[in-house]
C-alpha cells in the first residue's frame, strides 16, 4: 500500500543554523535579516523588505517596548524605520508569521507566541518556548516510529 505523503504533513518547520559573523551584528537590518533567515521566514537571496520590516517591528515592540502592538502602531514603526508599507501587505506578512507559528494575535494586537514558562517579553524565554513547542511534537513522533521499527 502506497502512502499519500503530502497528506501526512501537518506542518513544516524551517530553521537554519547560520554562522554569526561580525558583519551580521553591524546593523539592526543585518541582524533582522539573519534572524529571518534562521527562522525560515525568508530564503537565501530573497530581497523582500516587507517580511523583514514586519519581523523587525514585532521584535521591537515585544522586546524593546514590552507591549503588543496593533496594526496602526506597526505601520507607524515600519514607516519610520524602513519605508511605508500598505495595510494589506502588512496583514499578509502577519498572516504568514501566524501560519509559521511565530506570532499570534488577540483583540487586534499582535505578539510573539507566549512562553508557558517565563516572562512574556523575555527573548530567552521566547526562543526556548518556540523551539520546544515546534520540535517536541516531532521528536515524540520520531521516537514512536523508531520504537515501532525496532519491534518489526
Amino acid at each position: 500500500m502506497e502512502l499519500n505523503e503530502s497528506k501526512l504533513i501537518e506542518r513544516e518547520i524551517k530553521v537554519r543554523n547560520l554562522r554569526f559573523t561580525k558583519e551580521v551584528s553591524e546593523t539592526r537590518r543585518s541582524l533582522i535579516r539573519w534572524l529571518a533567515l534562521s527562522l525560515g521566514i525568508i530564503n537565501p537571496g530573497e530581497t523582500r523588505l516587507g517580511a523583514l520590516s514586519v519581523l523587525d517591528s514585532l521584535l521591537y515592540f515585544q522586546f524593546n517596548q514590552r507591549k503588543d502592538p496593533n496594526v496602526p502602531e506597526l505601520m507607524e514603526y515600519i514607516s519610520k524605520s524602513w519605508e511605508p508599507i500598505n495595510e494589506k501587505t502588512l496583514r499578509y506578512h502577519l498572516l504568514q508569521l501566524k501560519k509559521s507559528n511565530i506570532i499570534n494575535n488577540s483583540k487586534g494586537q499582535y505578539f510573539l507566541l507566549q512562553p508557558s514558562n517565563g516572562e512574556k517579553y523575555d527573548e530567552s524565554a521566547w526562543v526556548s518556548y518556540y523551539f520546544e513547542s515546534e520540535i517536541a511534537p516531532i521528536k515524540e513522533k520520531l521516537l514512536f516510529a523508531l520504537k515501532e521499527l525496532k519491534n518489526r
